[in-house]
Formats: structure tokens, C-alpha cells, sequence
């Protein structure tokens, strides 16, 4: 059995500077549309899944008494007052054709979220993303950390990420009011580059709960079925290091302690 690092390894930024004058920036804010796929198809989760949209009882509605409800990326306010101070540490992005700027002081306790897995067949890179993470949705200027946040991991991953690669997504140990509503995560997949949809080689999810399968469930719409292929499930710890080599796989300590109260 493979042994398991929880200590998390640092992730690598590159500084760009802030002040560009032939460049008009933006917050994080984007008005985006889906580009139709050829293949639009059901994805097959294996489970017979009917479930509403509007019916489906999101951490963003549930948690949040809907203050977050139908939220798109960009609706996020900067905080006021003090919080919008000159002491805020700004990192400018490019997405597609607009400039965005990263609130990295509004995220720094949640940048774990994604680290680097080390590689397979050489020179493939792992990306494992710990929903554990993520924020709670009840936690202040929700939306504007989420979109943040969003912008970072986008750019992380573009900055890890030169061929083909594959997510690892733990959702282990990460309670419901953590994890992103329907429109975030639609929000999320059609703003993600072309070029790391088509160089995404596997999607394993570790440890599915019943809301994770659904949500995957009701993406029917929007997710290609070259997409949703791509997609695997994983029971345990000991069946994803019989897929991908786990040296530099870091899991949580969270993850850790709550298999091991399984086996108890």
C-alpha cells in the first residue's frame, strides 16, 4: 500500500506587474457563452439520475437562505471599507481576449485547493484538486472569493500544464456547504480553455458522494460526451494509486484521518 504525504506542496506563481498602460483591466468579471460541442450527449454516471435544476437543494440555496441564488461569475462585489485597502497584493491575468485581476490576498487561505502531483507516462502532468479546501458558502464575500478563486486555479492550471494531463478531485472529507452550486460550476466548465478541455486526458473523482454524482448528473446540457468520458470514479485511496503513481500525490490530513475512522 502506498504511503500518503498530507503536507501540501507550495504552489509556484509568476508576478506580473500590476501597472500596464496599453492594457484596460478588469475585475474578476466575465460575460461568457458556451460553444456548442458536436457531441452533446447524456453522461453516463451509472446511476439513473432525473433530477430538476431548480429542485436540487445546492449548498448556495440551502446554506445561504438563497442569497447566492442563479449567482454568476462576476456578480461578486470588492469588500469595503478597510478590506479595500491599499494593501492587497493584485496578480493580472489574461483570459482569452480580456485582462483580469486575482484578489490574492481575498484567497490565501484557500490556494491549497490545487497542487502538483508529479507526473505520469513521463511527462503528463497530475493535477489534484482538494474540495476541502474550498470556502464555506456562508463564509463573508462569498461570491467575490469564489471568483477569485476561480481565476487562480484557472491560471495555476495553465501555468502546470503544458501536454496532456489529468485531474485527480478529492472530494473526501469536504462537507456540502463547501462545495459550489450548479450555475458556479457551469459558469466555471465554459470559461475554461478549449486547450485544456482537449488535453485533459481523465477526470478521477475520489470518494463521489451522492450530490457530487448528481450535479455531474444534470450537466447533461452543457458537457460534451468527449467530456464526460473522460470521467472515473474512485472509491478509495488504494484504487486511485492502482491507476496513477501517488509519490507526489499530497492528501489532506483531513482525507487521511476520516479513512482511517472507516476502518475502525
Amino acid at each position: 500500500m502506498p504511503s500518503f504525504n498530507s503536507s501540501m506542496l507550495p504552489l509556484q506563481g509568476i508576478f506580473v506587474p500590476l501597472y500596464m498602460p496599453s492594457r484596460k483591466w478588469f475585475s474578476p468579471q466575465a460575460d461568457v457563452s458556451l460553444e456548442q460541442s458536436e457531441e452533446d450527449d447524456a453522461l453516463d454516471t451509472g446511476d439513473d439520475l432525473d433530477v430538476s435544476v431548480d429542485e436540487l437543494d445546492t449548498p448556495d440555496e440551502a446554506d445561504r437562505h438563497g442569497e447566492l441564488e442563479e449567482s454568476n461569475l462576476g456578480a461578486g462585489a470588492e469588500p469595503s471599507g478597510a478590506e479595500n485597502g491599499d494593501d492587497r497584493m493584485w496578480r493580472s491575468i489574461a483570459m482569452g481576449e480580456q485582462e483580469h485581476r486575482i484578489d490574492m490576498k481575498s484567497i490565501e487561505p484557500y490556494k491549497r485547493v490545487i497542487s502538483h502531483g508529479g507526473f505520469y507516462a513521463e511527462r503528463n502532468a497530475i493535477i489534484v484538486f482538494s474540495a476541502c479546501f474550498l470556502p464555506d458558502s456562508n463564509c463573508d464575500n462569498y461570491s467575490y472569493v469564489m471568483e477569485n478563486l476561480f481565476l487562480y486555479v484557472i491560471n495555476t492550471l495553465e501555468l502546470m500544464v503544458a501536454e496532456d494531463y489529468m485531474i485527480v478531485y478529492l472530494n473526501g472529507a469536504t462537507p456540502r456547504r463547501r462545495l459550489p452550486g450548479f450555475s458556479w460550476m457551469k459558469k466555471c466548465y465554459q470559461m475554461i480553455d478549449r486547450r485544456l478541455k482537449k488535453n485533459l486526458k481523465m477526470f478521477i473523482i475520489v470518494h463521489p458522494s451522492w450530490f457530487i454524482r448528481t450535479l455531474l448528473g444534470i450537466t447533461r446540457p452543457f458537457i460534451s460526451t468527449k467530456f464526460s468520458s473522460k470521467i472515473k470514479y474512485v472509491n478509495s485511496l488504494q484504487e486511485l494509486g492502482r491507476i496513477i503513481p501517488m509519490e507526489y500525490v499530497n492528501i489532506p490530513a483531513s482525507i487521511i484521518r476520516s479513512v482511517s475512522l472507516c476502518l475502525l
